[in-house]
């Protein structure tokens, strides 16, 4: 157990903060690689302790922290996990960690910057899946923009990668500004609900929130907004663009965090289907519709794909979008299906983006014409990419395969026209996959080197480990993650449920 006065969110989000910092005090590189290491090993420590003393059948908040902030706006620093996202901070840890490993001899500029950001970005993430007042969700959701700005800039790999950083920055700004009215919105609804003028019956707490009711008109305004700011970062079509751009561009690193943790994703759920259930379930139909697009779109177009970092970029896109689909269908399978698919993001597409930075790395290119025979090789990277796109695509014993299976069973349950597309987008994830591993890993040799001598490092082999110690073991056990998260759906959906009209008898969409 936890200790009580142990704040444990906080020094998950303030360790990485200060480690980051930190880097400005460091006099070598080195030095600063193993200051990041040291750090992300006991975020990872630190999160393990949070997934071990937390209780899964309690449905509610739990490690809550609260503090006085901004007393003129009713602002506090509040955090807490429920089993929506008590996974996360784990899964970012390990993450991190995994980023700062395979980073170790590819960053060879601006090293403490490089770490420093990453630590920063971490810190940050952190944040916005603890963070339970909404204002203070918006700070660190807004803060996320400055690492990746800072990583794309100066450390990205293409030519145009400071192009790549500013795009990313602008789509993300704009982003906010739907977040944050549908924030104030609810801020001000909340004073007028108690009949106190704002600033003084101002509140931005999720908890207080949740009990407030929201008029036909409002509740729409603030889902709507609440989606349209989501989807920019999650990204859904057609607010994709910066993803692929930053792909190509930016450090495999930043790719990686960016492709493993969907935080618009997460905010659809976290925020947007509670705080206003009776639009989710009104303009469900809608956000299905986009999800489904979603996903078609990106595997259509990874298709088409000869790099493999454009590939992964799109793949991921249609990914989210299933994700996306899953979470309209508002029923339990589909959402359970939801959370756990957006967890394996963190190992799978993370993962993924890495072995896309060892390829980069060792061989100078991810074109699928200039690559050829990497098995030889490179062996051991090439189980490693097989795993990660099988689990992609969901083959049995995989973690992937009980997420998307959900999913699926969700989406036909709500409407079989959206199941049948969503095998679609699945096939086609299928050809795109085996495709390229084909030609790159088993077509005709055009390296020439010896075997084993591009292949992992013994720190890359421990990453590798990790990745393929998750997709299996959660793919033989999914319960281990589903039992995290059953209590909190269940929640979710009954909040949901009784924000139909009809009352009781509506059942279809709460089992």
């Amino acid at each position: 157990m936890i200790p009580d006065a142990l704040p444990i969110l906080s020094l998950l989000i303030g360790l990485p903060f200060a480690a980051g910092l930190s880097m400005v005090f460091v006099p070598k590189p080195e030095t600063g690689r193993m200051l990041a290491l040291a750090a992300a090993v006991l975020e990872l420590l630190l999160a393990a302790m949070l997934l071990w003393g937390f209780d899964p059948v309690d449905p509610g908040l739990q490690f809550v922290e609260r503090h006085a902030w901004i007393p003129s706006l009713n602002a506090h620093y509040q955090l807490g996990v429920d089993g929506v996202s008590v996974l996360f901070p784990f899964l970012g840890a390990v993450l991190n960690l995994a980023v700062i490993v395979a980073s170790w001899t590819v960053v060879q500029n601006r090293v403490r910057l490089y770490y420093g950001m990453i630590l920063a970005l971490g810190g940050a993430t952190v944040g916005v899946f603890c963070a339970t007042d909404l204002m203070l969700f918006f700070l660190f959701w807004e803060l996320t923009i400055v690492p990746v700005y800072v990583l794309a800039g100066f450390s990205g790999i293409g030519p145009q990668r400071r192009y790549a950083a500013v795009k990313y920055a602008l789509f993300m700004l704009a982003g906010g500004i739907p977040l944050l009215f549908a924030i104030l919105l609810l801020a001000l609804n909340h004073a007028r609900f108690l009949g106190v003028p704002a600033p003084a019956g101002l509140s931005f707490d999720y908890l207080a929130l949740l009990d407030t009711p929201l008029g036909g008109s409002l509740a729409t305004a603030v889902f709507l907004l609440l989606v349209l700011g989501f989807a920019v970062k999650a990204p859904l079509f057609p607010f994709h663009g910066w993803l692929p751009t930053l792909a190509m561009e930016g450090p495999a690193g930043l790719t990686a965090w960016l492709a493993g943790l969907k935080l618009g994703a997460f905010g659809i759920v976290r925020f947007a289907v509670p705080l206003s259930p009776q639009a989710a379930l009104e303009y469900r139909g809608l956000m299905a519709g986009v999800g489904i697009l979603t996903a078609a779109y990106g595997a259509i177009v990874a298709m088409r794909q000869t790099n493999l970092r454009r590939l992964l970029a799109f793949s991921s896109i249609s990914h989210v979008g299933l994700v996306v689909a899953g979470i309209a269908a508002l029923n339990f399978q589909a959402l359970q299906g939801a959370l756990f698919q957006l967890a394996n993001f963190s190992i799978v597409a993370g993962g993924l983006f890495m072995v896309a930075g060892f390829i980069q790395h060792r061989t100078g290119s991810t074109e699928i014409d200039q690559l050829g025979g990497l098995a030889k090789p490179m062996p051991l990277l090439g189980a490693l990419f097989f795993v990660l796109g099988l689990a992609s695509l969901g083959v049995p014993g995989t973690s992937g395969f009980a997420a998307e299976h959900l999913i699926l069973i969700g989406l036909l349950r709500q409407h079989t026209g959206l199941g049948l597309a969503a095998l679609f987008a699945g096939i086609v994830a299928a050809a795109y996959v085996l495709r390229y591993f084909r030609r790159a890993f088993l077509g005709p040799d055009k390296l020439g080197t010896a075997p084993g001598e591009l292949d992992l490092r013994p720190r890359e082999l421990l990453v590798a480990g990790a990745l393929v110690l998750w997709v299996v073991v959660l793919g033989l056990f999914p319960r281990l993650a589903l039992d995290l998260s059953d209590g909190a759906v269940s929640a979710l959906l009954a909040r949901v449920h009784e924000s139909l009209p009809e009352g009781p008898t509506s059942v279809a969409v709460a089992e």
